[in-house]
């Protein structure tokens, strides 16, 4: 790899970062006097919005977590490649549960994740967008659901490499482990909250 290379590798990301830091959740909720980080389940995301602020508001900031993940994405894939704008797509979605202007806080990563999925492979994004459909119908558990689409993109990233017709493959495939790793990781802790209560339930 070029020092080149490197650099907007470099770029791709952080750029990526910058994008998805931005927490359209938290400044709608500042604006309206509130802080989420103590309203509602304390998350700065689209469900915790809607559940504070109403479901308007939840929607109007899950298409903007959307956007702020496929934006970066898109604009690396036009200007540098497929391979910078997996990087760029990652790193919003980075951005969205680690920002430093919420002192290291964030959402799930779900919306800013479909939004870079939508990026650079589309298809794969309405695949996805289906299974989760499919599990929420079942489940009703949006924690589920997410890491349900999640393993998709997986599955799907496994299948190119196997077809062997995109010298890009084995890129798509770091690149969903990775996106999975974040999404699976942000929702553990619904997992253990629910696994408990059915247990102490039960």
């Amino acid at each position: 790899m070029t020092a080149g290379a490197v650099l907007t590798a470099a770029a791709a990301l952080a750029g990526g970062y910058a994008v998805g830091s931005v927490s359209p959740a938290a400044l709608i909720a500042r604006a309206r006097g509130i802080d989420l980080r103590s309203a509602g389940s304390g998350n700065p995301g689209a469900t915790n919005a809607g559940r504070v602020m109403g479901r308007s508001v939840g929607y109007l900031v899950g298409g903007l977590d959307v956007l702020k993940g496929a934006l970066p994405t898109v604009v690396a894939l036009w200007f540098w490649g497929t391979v910078p704008a997996l990087l760029a797509g990652l790193g919003a979605v980075l951005g969205h549960v680690t920002s430093p202007w919420l002192k290291g806080r964030g959402g799930k990563g779900v919306a800013t994740s479909f939004g870079a999925v939508l990026g650079v492979a589309p298809v794969w994004g309405l695949i996805a967008v289906g299974v989760f459909l499919v599990v929420f119908a079942l489940s009703r558990w949006v924690a589920l659901s997410s890491m349900a689409a999640s393993v998709t993109l997986v599955v799907l990233a496994v299948l190119g490499v196997v077809r062997g017709s995109d010298p890009d493959a084995v890129a798509y495939l770091l690149w969903a482990v990775a996106m999975a790793t974040v999404v699976i990781g942000r929702h553990r802790s619904n997992v253990v909250t629910r696994w408990r209560e059915r247990h102490q339930t039960g």
